[in-house]
Protein backbone atom coordinates (compact mmCIF):
# COMPACT_ATOMS: atom_id res chain seq x y z
CA UNK A 1 0.00 0.00 0.00
CA UNK A 2 1.22 3.49 -0.82
CA UNK A 3 2.02 6.21 1.68
CA UNK A 4 1.16 8.96 -0.80
CA UNK A 5 -2.16 10.75 -0.68
CA UNK A 6 -3.44 13.28 -3.18
CA UNK A 7 -6.21 15.80 -3.52
CA UNK A 8 -6.95 16.79 -7.09
CA UNK A 9 -9.23 19.06 -9.05
CA UNK A 10 -10.49 18.16 -12.51
CA UNK A 11 -12.12 20.47 -15.00
CA UNK A 12 -14.83 18.57 -16.83
CA UNK A 13 -15.95 19.01 -20.44
CA UNK A 14 -18.99 20.97 -19.25
CA UNK A 15 -16.63 23.42 -17.49
CA UNK A 16 -17.56 22.20 -13.99
CA UNK A 17 -14.87 21.30 -11.47
CA UNK A 18 -14.62 18.04 -9.54
CA UNK A 19 -12.51 17.66 -6.40
CA UNK A 20 -11.38 14.22 -5.27
CA UNK A 21 -8.96 12.22 -3.13
CA UNK A 22 -6.79 9.26 -4.10
CA UNK A 23 -3.68 7.39 -3.06
CA UNK A 24 -2.75 6.72 -6.72
CA UNK A 25 -3.28 9.79 -8.88
CA UNK A 26 -2.37 8.25 -12.23
CA UNK A 27 -4.66 5.25 -11.71
CA UNK A 28 -7.54 7.45 -10.49
CA UNK A 29 -7.28 9.79 -13.47
CA UNK A 30 -7.40 6.74 -15.76
CA UNK A 31 -10.55 5.54 -13.98
CA UNK A 32 -12.20 8.92 -14.57
CA UNK A 33 -11.19 8.78 -18.25
CA UNK A 34 -12.68 5.28 -18.57
CA UNK A 35 -15.95 6.47 -17.03
CA UNK A 36 -15.36 4.33 -13.94
CA UNK A 37 -14.41 7.15 -11.57
CA UNK A 38 -16.79 9.14 -9.43
CA UNK A 39 -20.44 9.12 -10.37
CA UNK A 40 -20.28 12.89 -10.89
CA UNK A 41 -17.60 12.66 -13.57
CA UNK A 42 -19.19 9.90 -15.63
CA UNK A 43 -20.07 11.28 -19.04
CA UNK A 44 -18.35 14.60 -18.33
CA UNK A 45 -14.96 13.80 -19.90
CA UNK A 46 -12.52 14.59 -21.27
CA UNK A 47 -10.94 16.14 -18.21
CA UNK A 48 -8.19 18.62 -17.51
CA UNK A 49 -6.21 18.19 -14.32
CA UNK A 50 -6.30 21.68 -12.84
CA UNK A 51 -4.39 20.91 -9.66
CA UNK A 52 -3.10 18.09 -7.54
CA UNK A 53 -1.53 18.27 -4.14
CA UNK A 54 0.36 15.61 -2.24
CA UNK A 55 -0.51 15.30 1.44
CA UNK A 56 1.51 13.64 4.18
CA UNK A 57 -1.37 11.55 5.54
CA UNK A 58 -4.75 10.28 4.43
CA UNK A 59 -6.37 12.33 7.18
CA UNK A 60 -4.73 15.52 5.91
CA UNK A 61 -5.81 14.75 2.33
CA UNK A 62 -9.40 13.97 3.34
CA UNK A 63 -9.60 17.19 5.36
CA UNK A 64 -8.27 19.24 2.42
CA UNK A 65 -10.70 17.53 0.02
CA UNK A 66 -13.60 18.29 2.36
CA UNK A 67 -12.54 21.92 2.77
CA UNK A 68 -12.19 22.40 -0.99
CA UNK A 69 -15.56 20.78 -1.72
CA UNK A 70 -17.20 23.30 0.59
CA UNK A 71 -15.67 26.26 -1.27
CA UNK A 72 -17.36 28.09 -4.11
CA UNK A 73 -15.99 27.74 -7.62
CA UNK A 74 -14.41 31.19 -7.38
CA UNK A 75 -12.68 30.28 -4.11
CA UNK A 76 -11.40 27.04 -5.65
CA UNK A 77 -10.04 28.95 -8.65
CA UNK A 78 -8.33 31.39 -6.27
CA UNK A 79 -6.85 28.50 -4.26
CA UNK A 80 -5.47 26.84 -7.40
CA UNK A 81 -4.05 30.13 -8.70
CA UNK A 82 -2.32 30.87 -5.39
CA UNK A 83 -0.86 27.36 -5.14
CA UNK A 84 0.42 27.53 -8.72
CA UNK A 85 2.01 30.93 -8.07
CA UNK A 86 3.66 29.59 -4.94
CA UNK A 87 4.94 26.57 -6.85
CA UNK A 88 6.21 28.74 -9.71
CA UNK A 89 8.00 31.04 -7.26
CA UNK A 90 9.73 28.06 -5.62
CA UNK A 91 10.80 26.75 -9.03
CA UNK A 92 12.14 30.18 -10.01
CA UNK A 93 14.07 30.39 -6.76
CA UNK A 94 15.66 26.99 -7.35
CA UNK A 95 16.57 27.97 -10.91
CA UNK A 96 18.23 31.17 -9.72
CA UNK A 97 20.30 29.26 -7.15
CA UNK A 98 21.84 27.04 -9.85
Amino acid sequence: MTDLHYVYILKCRDNTWYTGYTNNLEKRLQKHTEGKGAKYTRGRGPFTLMWSEECATKKEAMQLEYALKRKSRLKKEEYVRQRKEKSDAATDQLSNES
